[in-house]
């Protein structure tokens, strides 16, 4: 099922993909798939990850993107919104439409104090 954003915004890189905030991903996880882009260092690494993120790391998306479900809205998340901006402009340009990548990545997420997995 696709869930639609209230507040998001255009990124400045890629203009086809939409930004949203970490809190407003925090809020909503129950209802879209999140995807951690980042190396395996980093997803259980310091910064750790966001609770119910898959990693995909960024190099083997184009050979992973079919796993990921069409009909479901889907984030993207990096360490600070760069790879997960380009990760959601590769899936909108292989057809996947409700693609969204998090602003300011697991950075802006853990100044927020959201929970963390590692």
């Amino acid at each position: 099922m696709l869930y639609e954003f209230k507040n998001k915004s255009t990124n400045p890189h890629f203009t086809e993909v939409e930004d949203v905030t970490p809190q407003e991903v925090f809020e909503s996880t129950e209802k879209v798939k999140l995807v951690d882009v980042r190396e395996i260092s980093e997803f259980t690494g310091e910064l750790g990850h966001a609770p119910q993120s898959e990693l995909v790391v960024l190099s083997t998306l184009p050979e992973k993107l079919k796993s990921l479900p069409q009909d479901k809205t889907i984030v993207f998340i990096c360490r600070s919104g760069g790879r997960s901006a380009q990760a959601a402009a590769y899936a909108k340009q292989q057809g996947y439409q409700n693609v969204h990548n998090m602003l300011g990545g697991m950075l802006l997420w853990n100044q927020l104090q959201l929970p963390t997995e590692k």
